[in-house]
């Protein structure tokens, strides 16, 4: 975990917004643990970042755009007889027709 400030404030104190703290009887601190991920920052109020998470969070999407621009199709274009390979519903790059994918 590596949080910061979103308003770039320098604030190197932050507090759990989602967290749930145990006690004992007395009072006593036990244990915690963040239910939900989302922090402020102490010094300005602003929410705070994880540059933690930002790896994931690229590699998730970069497999997610892969996937997207794997799926492409041979298609005979209905209006000019072309043959062009495109992605799901996109237009025929000879004539403009819209051409839809089955």
């Amino acid at each position: 975990m590596l949080l910061v400030c979103s308003n770039r404030c320098g604030g190197r104190l932050f507090r759990a917004l989602f967290a749930e703290v145990d006690v004992d009887a007395s009072g006593e601190y036990q244990d915690h643990r963040v239910t939900q991920p989302s922090y402020v920052c102490l010094n300005c109020g602003a929410p705070a970042l994880d540059l933690g998470e930002v790896p994931a969070e690229m590699e998730a999407e970069a497999r997610e755009d892969e996937r997207a621009a794997a799926v492409t199709t041979d298609i005979l274009c209905p209006v000019c007889e072309t043959m062009v390979q495109l992605d799901a519903n996109m237009e025929c790059p000879n004539c403009g027709s819209p051409l839809e994918v089955a």
